[in-house]
């Protein structure tokens, strides 16, 4: 059914368009957000208390460890949703048919294009190719994105099927890093505002002030998308398909939470908080390759 706040949505994404120069300038901001936040946690504040004996020490240590574990984990999360590609249509893709239980192909006889609002199998105009389920097309990349989430600027990449848990555990390690290095910092935030005297330079009390201001601030905003994005997966859906469906009260996808979290993270638990996928997990969860997914049988008729 044709709805007017759809057109409005898509306008809304269509305006990143104009940001697809900015790319290069984010990972940049990202880099230097990290590189503030290394020099005044660790360069300035943490790394000279190491000497200082005592319970200094032992704080200096157990913050040091946390932010270079966690930076390792942001960075490699980072790097694996930007790097990685989220999943684009083979060629010549058509529909599964499972001819023992008696399906017919559903591209027979069918003319595209055709009613896309009526008919199961969706052709995308742009790229004159038939569309999986939960597959859209992307006005930034050019092209249609499995089970597309949406197109993020800071990583300068579509979110997807084949790369939606590494941006899950990205906004999961920004929110700890931000939030550690916010925390390690606001003694020497509060002590700005003291009428006792400060050491260090003005460049370096600049810097911190600087650091726990950036990171401050990034973790109050990732927090908010990261609880979006666990509601999205607790539901088993996307940040497109939320609005889509927004007057459906039941989805098809919907397997119940746990199923729903094994359909992003895969069922290794060992592997849940590191950006990477085993081999049995790939090979025995469909989600994953963002072509078919198991829905529920008495609402296999709806489709977006």
């Amino acid at each position: 059914m044709y709805r007017s706040g759809a057109v409005m949505a898509w306008n809304v994404f269509k305006f990143c368009t104009a940001l697809r120069g900015l790319g290069s300038i984010m990972i940049l901001l990202v880099l230097a957000v990290v590189g503030v936040s290394y020099y005044a946690v660790v360069i300035t504040t943490y790394g000279p208390g190491l000497a200082a004996g005592g319970l200094d020490s032992l704080i200096a240590v157990v913050v040091l460890i946390l932010f270079h574990s966690l930076l390792v984990m942001l960075l490699w999360s980072y790097f694996s949703v930007v790097f990685t590609d989220p999943g684009s249509v083979p060629p010549n893709w058509r529909p599964s048919v499972d001819e023992e239980r008696g399906d017919n192909d559903p591209l027979t006889g069918l003319d595209f294009p055709s009613d896309p609002e009526n008919d199961r199998v969706r052709f995308c105009r742009k790229c004159n190719q038939l569309k999986p389920p939960r597959c859209h097309h992307c006005s930034v990349c050019g092209r249609c994105v499995l089970k597309m989430d949406h197109h993020c600027v800071w990583v300068v990449n579509c979110v997807g099927a084949l790369n939606y848990k590494y941006f899950l555990l990205f906004l999961f390690y920004t929110f700890l890093e931000t939030t550690l290095v916010a925390l390690s910092l606001l003694p020497q935030f509060l002590a700005f505002f003291s009428d006792g005297e400060i050491s260090g330079t003005p460049g370096t009390l600049a810097t911190t002030f600087l650091a726990f201001v950036l990171n401050l601030a990034f973790s109050l905003s990732v927090m908010g998308f990261l609880i979006m994005h666990i509601s999205l997966v607790s539901g088993n859906t996307t940040t497109i398909e939320a609005y889509e469906k927004k007057t459906t009260p039941k989805w098809r996808y919907d397997l119940g939470r746990k199923r729903n979290f094994e359909q992003v993270f895969g069922t290794d638990k060992k592997y849940w908080f590191i950006p990477s996928y085993t081999e049995d997990d790939l090979r025995r969860i469909p989600a994953l390759q963002g072509l078919e997914y198991p829905s529920k049988p008495d609402l296999d008729a709806q489709e977006f």
